[in-house]
């Protein structure tokens, strides 16, 4: 069974519940991460999401999202997400956004509601297989023009990368110019693993 890890306002870890589970209309805080995946040329892999997913179903959105396992860093949830959703490996994983926080509510009423670091991904390998359970399909498309779209409300995205583009426009308009936050900068909960060893 997969379990995400609960937080309180300021990031700390504060329990454990079954991912199964935590999505309804009174999700709790929990912690998660989002990926944007760029190839050597400065595109972007968008996907859409799994007609099927509790949350947002068919929506299109950044290249990556998922929930750390308890104990597991960031950056290893980052590399297995990417593995298991779209058959991809990778090297060149940065922190851009340590502290990233959104609540968003679908028209069923079910909830997402999550502290969520946004990581930069550079890949440079075989064309994506995307598992069809998490992806229906996945394109490159140039970052500029997407993130144009996205803050001019022509582009229909996840509420979660509609927010997170503004936010990373504001970093650099060039996504291979974006600093390297400091992992110091991430929730608490993120910082430690199981022993309280930090991980970066």
């Amino acid at each position: 069974m997969e379990y995400v890890v609960l937080l309180d306002d300021a990031g700390r870890s504060i329990g454990i519940e079954p991912k199964a589970s935590v999505h309804t209309t009174t999700t709790p805080l929990h912690l998660a991460f989002s990926a944007y995946v760029f190839d050597r040329s400065g595109n972007l892999l968008i996907t859409r999401r799994a007609l099927d997913k509790a949350t947002w179903p068919g929506v299109w959105t950044n290249s990556c999202c998922g929930h750390p396992a308890p104990g597991e860093s960031l950056e290893e949830a980052v590399r297995r997400r990417l593995n298991q959703e779209l058959g991809i490996g990778v090297d060149d994983v940065s922190l851009a956004l340590p502290f990233f926080r959104y609540r968003a509510v679908m028209d069923t009423g079910i909830v997402e509601n999550e502290i969520c670091p946004v990581f930069r991904v550079i890949y440079d390998g075989p064309q994506p297989v995307p598992d069809p359970t998490e992806v229906e399909s996945a394109e490159w498309v140039d970052w500029h023009k997407f993130s144009d779209s996205v803050l001019g409300g022509g582009s229909d995205v996840s509420p979660w990368c509609r927010e997170q583009v503004q936010q990373l426009r504001q970093l650099d308009l060039d996504p291979a110019r974006w600093p390297t936050a400091p992992a110091t900068a991430l929730p608490p909960a993120a910082r430690e693993n199981q022993d309280r060893r930090l991980l970066y």
